[in-house]
């Protein structure tokens, strides 16, 4: 009799239910037990067993008990499936992704004996310029008076060095006060794929970081984490939907993802003549393309200036 396998979600991590001799036989826990022996990133762990455990599901729904019988037809099935459910390209990719890695993964240890998604393509995602937050909202996050209590302080400290480090909002929820050095002026990151870089931080972002850090005691609870930077309302470590919150809560101007505050800071150094490579580096980014992409927003944001403002623009 052909085992049932289930996707649910549990506190966020997708787990797979049913017959445990059905499961065993995809071993997706040995997967993301490789998965964590690589050092990858909690989120990426979750995103790839998630994205298996979807597949194995629709497998097993037509008669498809045994990775062995994955073929590459079977995966061109699945990605027409979600073309027709109008998933977002972003999320097909992703899907595609999760499955070469698991593909990958289980020829290397035998548990099929051949790649079925190694040549498997996906659509593009389709390319968006980056979303910049205009003038008039920086300044109300980095210029207007929030008050002096100890989470008006934690929200401006947030903000600048969100905008002033140009980090990813996972990044700077994770940044350590050991991993502050304000003699030099530098922070400690942990980006993407647990690469550590060093960014600068600018005098503004340090004066709002030390006037949190007077009161940031005052907030700790015993569930605190003693070396966090910042920590939410609950005491714990500040997470992604807590940044999200404060934006929200703080500009009055309209939605402001943190995200763009890392294109902003992106945008305005290439436009203030910054190299290519050193922002390349100041971000993060393994690739170059992924910097350039800035690139054209500064000339999209030149091009609309020149339209408004030229007579014969």
């Amino acid at each position: 009799m052909r085992s049932a396998i289930d996707v649910a979600s549990l506190g966020g991590v997708t787990e797979v239910a049913g017959d445990r001799e059905g499961v065993a036989q995809w071993c997706l826990e040995d997967f993301v037990v490789s998965l964590r022996a690589l050092d990858r990133s909690p989120a990426t762990v979750r995103a790839y067993r998630s994205d298996v455990a979807r597949f194995v599901a629709w497998a097993t729904q037509r008669a498809i008990e045994l990775p062995r019988q994955v073929t590459r037809r079977t995966l061109r099935e699945y990605l027409t499936s979600m073309n027709l459910s109008s998933d977002e390209r972003t999320t097909i990719s992703r899907r595609r992704a999760s499955l070469r890695s698991y593909f990958a993964w289980a020829l290397e240890r035998g548990v099929v004996d051949e790649n079925p998604a190694a040549r498997i393509s996906a659509p593009k995602p389709h390319s968006t310029l980056p979303e910049i937050v205009g003038r008039d909202q920086l300044d109300v996050l980095l210029e207007e008076d929030w008050g002096d209590d100890p989470w008006a302080r934690r929200d401006r400290a947030v903000c600048e060095v969100l905008y002033g480090a140009g980090l990813r909002v996972s990044e700077l929820c994770g940044l350590d006060l050991s991993g502050l050095d304000q003699r030099q002026g530098l922070l400690r990151v942990m980006g993407k794929g647990r690469k550590e870089r060093i960014v600068p931080l600018h005098r503004a972002g340090w004066a709002a970081i030390d006037r949190w850090r007077e009161l940031r005691e005052q907030v700790l609870t015993e569930r605190s984490p003693g070396d966090a930077l910042f920590v939410n309302r609950r005491g714990a470590r500040l997470g992604p939907r807590d940044v999200r919150r404060l934006l929200d809560r703080r500009v009055v101007l309209g939605h402001v993802h943190p995200h763009a505050l890392r294109h902003t800071y992106a945008t305005h150094l290439l436009e203030g003549g910054a190299d290519l490579r050193v922002v390349q580096e100041l971000l993060g980014h393994e690739s170059l393309t992924t910097t350039q992409l800035y690139t054209h927003v500064s000339k999209s944001r030149l091009q609309k200036i020149h339209h408004e403002t030229h007579p014969r623009g």
